[in-house]
């Protein structure tokens, strides 16, 4: 086979992408050239992607020289490929995945670590991506969102000048072309969290369809498990007929035999996303079903145990599609004073009340190891600038005690808790080496509610004994927002209760979502 032609952008990671193919080729055996074209999202950078015309504006050119035979081979980041290959070209090979979740980054004088992605409130945060415009206003509706392009290299220097307080970009970029930010605060945002695009961190080799002897050379190449689970992801996208402008996030993951796919879709730049989640044991069709589940979602009438700006996501997402929200919590939750505690090996924290109010305290905690019921505690004490060494199972409080008990095989361990606490994960541990401090007291208030609500959502175990204390509830969804507030409930005599994945607010959201579908 005569030198293969890679066409690509000009762009350091366009560039690092077609390297990184050509090198590839290199092991196979296969000399091949990079040839650099423009295309129209290099040449208008004064639009954010959503007023740009049509779909492909990173791809067309490249495409056109695939077909006029001027390169063989492209090399394009899979997110920004329309759906649909123009006619007489393929997807020959799909790469590894990179990481594909999103990064916040900060300038350190605009760091609030105890504040949702470390990030103060009233900051100006630069992206112009729709998806991540919808999903960061949705948690942090303070803040202002400003459109931001370029390359990597360039919006990152953006931020260092001083026209952002904080950039959203692609963990992707950063790892591939091993940038240097550490003067920056960087936060990664969880996939689940922030759900990313179809295909992220995923490069695609096209090629045209009659050149066989090419598609059989590079099939080689080919990470069938990712080509597995972007199908699905592109799938959705396809069929809700989007490109870079759609406010849509799917991300579909292999784990021990189940595929877990998260979709994150909102009408609009203004518009809170619906958020619903899937496990399967399949992807054929499941990217239909998504679809379908999407348009039976029916609007409902939800109550939640909840006050304030507490569970804002939860409350914006379902009132901007057509829900109707009713909140009140049953409980208040006041720092206890505290100054004394015992120097230990380890700190569990079993909520994220108790890791706020011990540590918002600044304790001297010396080389004390950090634990945590589950990765929203855990979240909550990396904000703060500790590593956590242990997390647990928050869906099973006995499992993450077993786990804990074997693995910090007898050493000391301080529980900051509330006065009320069940201590279920120091009970199995040696009465000896537990060490308890009240950081905080939740008090309930029990009163009735008149709610003519189709779905009641409890957010926390003293909520809904508040609640149950003195309200009975007939032919109603009950969600508890995990197997603690479940059991709560049980108590009470209802035992049809809806549990959320995980003890978190979007996961609650999803649950609703899902009860909501006809």
């Amino acid at each position: 086979m005569q030198k293969i032609i890679i066409g690509t952008r000009g762009s350091e990671l366009a560039l690092w992408q077609a390297n990184h193919v050509q090198n590839q080729l290199k092991k196979i055996g296969f000399d091949a050239e990079i040839k650099i074209l423009k295309t129209q999202g290099d040449n208008i950078q004064h639009l954010s992607f959503d007023k740009l015309e049509g779909k492909g504006f990173f791809t067309k050119e490249i495409e056109d020289a695939l077909l006029n035979k001027t390169i063989d081979l492209a090399v394009h980041s899979h997110k920004d490929l329309p759906t649909n290959n123009p006619p007489g070209l393929i997807i020959a090979a799909v790469s590894e995945r990179e990481d594909p979740c999103d990064l916040m980054l900060i300038r350190n004088e605009k760091v609030d670590k105890t504040q949702l992605f470390s990030l103060q409130k009233n900051t100006v945060v630069g992206t112009s991506s729709l998806r991540r415009r919808t999903q960061l206003q949705a948690f942090r509706n303070d803040v202002e969102v400003k459109d931001l392009r370029g390359n990597v290299p360039t919006r990152i220097n953006k931020l260092r000048e001083g026209l952002y307080d904080a950039i959203v970009i692609a963990c992707a970029g950063i790892e591939r072309l091993k940038l240097d930010v550490s003067d920056l605060h960087s936060f990664k945002i969880p996939a689940w969290q922030m759900v990313p695009a179809p295909a992220q961190g995923v490069l695609a080799l096209q090629i045209r369809e009659e050149d066989k002897e090419l598609l059989q050379a590079i099939s080689v190449m080919n990470d069938k498990a990712v080509q597995q689970n972007i199908a699905v992801e592109r799938g959705v996208l396809n069929l809700f007929d989007g490109g870079c402008q759609l406010p849509l996030g799917v991300y579909c993951d292999l784990e021990n035999g189940i595929f877990k796919t998260s979709v994150s879709k909102a009408k609009d730049a203004n518009t809170a996303p619906v958020r619903l989640y899937f496990e399967t044991n399949y992807t054929q069709n499941l990217h239909k079903e998504i679809i379908e589940k999407f348009n039976q979602i029916k609007p409902k009438n939800v109550f939640i145990s909840a006050d304030g700006n507490d569970f804002s996501f939860f409350k914006k997402s379902l009132v901007d599609n057509g829900f109707n929200v009713e909140s009140k919590s049953f409980i208040k939750v006041t720092p206890l004073p505290f100054s004394d505690f015992t120097k230990t090996d380890w700190i569990f924290f079993n909520s994220k009340n108790a890791a706020h109010f011990f540590l918002e305290s600044k304790p001297n905690i010396g080389n004390t190891k950090f634990a945590a019921i589950g990765e929203a505690s855990a979240n909550l004490i990396r904000n703060y600038g500790y590593e956590v060494s242990f997390v647990g199972n928050e869906n099973s409080t006995n499992e993450t005690a077993q786990k804990f008990a074997a693995y910090i095989t007898n050493k000391t361990v301080l529980f900051p808790q509330t006065k009320t606490s069940l201590q279920t994960i120091a009970s199995y541990i040696k009465k000896e080496n537990c060490f308890f401090v009240d950081v905080y007291e939740t008090i309930e208030h029990a009163s009735q509610i008149n709610s003519n609500a189709d779905f009641f959502v409890f957010t926390s175990p003293s909520n809904a004994n508040a609640y149950f204390k003195v309200n009975k509830l007939e032919n109603k969804t009950i969600v508890g927002i995990g197997e603690a507030t479940a059991k709560a409930i049980r108590k009470f005599g209802y035992n049809n209760v809806n549990i959320a994945r995980k003890p978190s607010e979007l996961c609650l959201l999803e649950k609703v979502y899902e009860l909501s579908i006809i």
